[in-house]
């Protein structure tokens, strides 16, 4: 059984059309809940025009009946209200007389899609790529996400993100417990979960907006709640680590991916990188505070290692995944061989600047081979906050479908009968 989604359409066309399958029957789908999703890829900070012309709302025309979905695939609709103003440009039909402003592009944008998609399918118009390849696709994704997180919450399991860098500020990608996170407020200008960082981050984007740039940056996605033993070690297509950092990847502008302290684990000795198991049945109990499973600024690296002495094991945390094994940190970020732990899964998007400047990049026109000015659509000065809330519905859809590998069931009830076999055979381990 898999939890799996497709989407279409282009950026300026009528619409963003996506199937979900996969979703098992009686779930209850909350169209708010999706509204709720969309509404959260449109705010941030930096953001550009597009966003005020478009209340983007999703309409769900097959595969749920009275609130719960059927069992079949759901399919989700999401209007672009901009199309009005391309209705010639954009339309499906063959036209006779092009129209008086017919936007074609030929001057590729450094860092996009359009010249390798235009070389690729063979188009003198760019705009064949552009529309498609430009970041609006999203939307539909943050939809089909929303469904896979309504799913996930039947077991418990939340999502949620934040930004941890904007551009050079601060120098090191901030580190904030899932309490920190999800305390921030939905409509935080850059959902990040430090007040003065976040004005030293708008100020980097006023300048940048002032400049005619743009702004990359990090964010983090946060999955609480997971059971043991999602994914697999045993093929290289099963690991879900592999799995999660495809679903990262894919994210437009994004260009690298870390999970737990991966970066900073590739410097250390493994007595200072993996994670200590113990074992205890002080359920909900914390940690010591020298040994959290997530550092914060004032305690930026543990001192606990192999090598240490310990009087007594730390109690183990809440967030222990339903068995009685936990770590006292979690610098794996959650996996282990490509199967989950039980702690938090944490996991990082390095999204780099936007292509699309108001002060463009050197270029060539394709046609007439002459140097120019990259074309310029309409466009942020930075999206870091959006492609948190993207991630979430990518990492919600890749937890979705690895849950449904481990407990199908037709229905929802079948699910979490598996699901609650399952535990109680974790516990008895």
């Amino acid at each position: 059984m898999h939890f799996k989604f497709n989407t279409s359409g282009e950026s300026h066309g009528k619409a963003l059309v996506a199937i979900v399958e996969g979703v098992p029957a009686g779930l209850p789908i909350d169209t708010a809940a999706i509204n709720h999703e969309l509404w959260r890829r449109q705010q941030g900070y930096g953001r550009g025009g597009r966003m005020k012309i478009e209340t983007d709302t999703v309409e769900i025309l097959s595969g749920v009946r009275h609130g719960k979905a059927l069992g079949s695939p759901i399919c989700l609709m999401i209007k672009n209200d901009d199309f009005i103003h391309w209705t010639e440009i954009m339309s499906s039909e063959a036209i006779d007389v092009q129209p008086k402003n017919p936007r074609i592009v030929t001057r590729p944008r450094p860092g996009h899609a359009d010249l390798p998609g235009g070389q690729k399918y063979q188009t003198r118009d760019l705009r064949d790529i552009l529309e498609r390849a430009s970041a609006r696709e999203t939307a539909a994704r943050v939809a089909c996400g929303a469904v896979a997180k309504q799913l996930l919450a039947a077991f418990g399991i939340e999502v949620r993100s934040h930004v941890v860098k904007l551009g050079s500020v601060p120098a090191e990608p901030l580190e904030r417990t899932w309490e920190e996170i999800a305390a921030i407020p939905a409509d935080s200008p850059l959902a990040c979960a430090d007040e003065a960082t976040q004005t030293e981050m708008i100020a980097l984007i006023d300048q940048a907006k002032t400049d005619g740039d743009t702004l990359g940056g990090v964010f983090e996605v946060v999955a609480k709640g997971l059971p043991v033993g999602l994914g697999s070690h045993t093929s290289w297509e099963d690991k879900l680590d592999g799995r999660l950092a495809r679903a990262i990847m894919s994210i437009h502008a994004v260009k690298a991916v870390e999970i737990g302290e991966g970066v900073a684990n590739a410097g250390r000795p493994g007595s200072q990188v993996h994670d200590e198991i113990y074992f205890g049945s002080a359920s909900g109990s914390e940690p010591p505070a020298s040994a959290g499973g997530t550092h914060t600024d004032e305690n930026p690296t543990s001192d606990l290692s192999s090598n240490a002495t310990h009087s007594a094991a730390p109690l183990p945390p809440a967030h222990a995944g339903g068995s009685d094994f936990f770590r006292p940190t979690n610098r794996a970020g959650g996996l282990e061989g490509g199967i989950t732990n039980g702690e938090e899964l944490r996991i990082r998007g390095y999204k780099k600047p936007i292509a699309t400047l108001k002060k463009p990049l050197h270029s060539v026109d394709i046609n007439t081979k002459q140097e120019d000015l990259a074309a310029f659509e309409r466009s942020d000065v930075t999206a870091v906050p959006a492609a948190g809330v993207i991630g979430e519905a990518m990492i919600a859809i890749t937890l979705a479908n690895a849950m449904r590998e481990k407990f199908g069931g037709d229905s929802i009830e079948e699910m979490k009968r598996n699901y609650d076999g399952y535990g109680e055979q974790i516990k008895g381990y």
